[in-house]
C-alpha cells in the first residue's frame, strides 16, 4: 500500500500523513511534523480521508477554499501494518503500527489515540520506534524539499 506525506503552508504549516486504506486516504495532520526521533511525541489530528487521486497533489490551493495554501509531496513510498492484519480495524480501536518505506522516513511507526478535539476529532500520537530508522533529534524542517518537483513550497508558490 501506498503512503504520502505532504507539507502543507495553510493557515498554519503542517505536515499530512496519508495512508492508503480501503480505496482511500486515511489523513492524519502533522503540525511539527513526522520525526525519526524516537523520543519524539508528535501530535497527530485525524482528519476525514481523502480520495486516492490526492496521493501525488501538489500545488497551490486557492485563498478561498478550504485548505487554502501551498502543497509540496514532502515524501512518499509504501507502507505496511504491523501486528495487525487488520489496520482499518487497528485506527478504529485506536492503535496502528506501521513500517514506512519512504524516501525521507523510514522503520516502524506507531498511531496511538489520545484524545479527542473539540471539534470531535481525534488527538493521536505519533512515534518512530527505536529501530535501525530512529535517529535522535532528526527534523523534518531539515528536508524542505518535494520528492515529487524538488521544490520547496516557497519556490513552488512563487507566480
Amino acid at each position: 500500500m501506498r503512503f504520502v506525506v505532504q507539507r502543507h503552508r495553510a493557515r498554519r504549516l503542517h505536515y499530512d500523513l496519508r495512508l492508503e486504506m480501503n480505496g482511500v486516504l486515511v489523513s492524519w495532520a502533522v503540525p511539527k511534523g513526522p520525526t525519526l526521533d524516537p523520543g519524539a511525541r508528535v501530535l497527530a489530528v485525524h482528519v476525514e480521508d481523502h480520495d486516492l487521486d490526492h496521493y501525488d497533489f501538489e500545488g497551490v490551493i486557492p485563498g478561498a477554499r478550504y485548505g487554502a495554501g501551498d502543497v509540496i509531496v514532502w515524501d512518499w513510498g509504501t507502507w505496511a501494518p504491523a501486528r495487525t492484519d487488520d489496520p482499518v480495524r487497528a485506527v478504529a480501536d485506536g492503535e496502528l503500527h506501521f513500517d514506512l518505506h519512504g524516501e525521507k522516513l523510514g522503520g516502524r511507526f506507531v498511531l496511538i489515540r489520545r484524545d479527542t478535539d473539540q471539534r470531535g476529532r481525534g488527538q493521536w500520537l505519533l512515534i518512530h520506534k527505536n529501530d535501525a530508522h530512529a535517529e535522535r533529534g532528526w527534523n523534518p524542517e531539515n528536508y524542505p524539499r518535494s520528492v515529487k518537483s524538488g521544490l520547496t513550497n516557497d519556490e513552488l508558490s512563487r507566480p
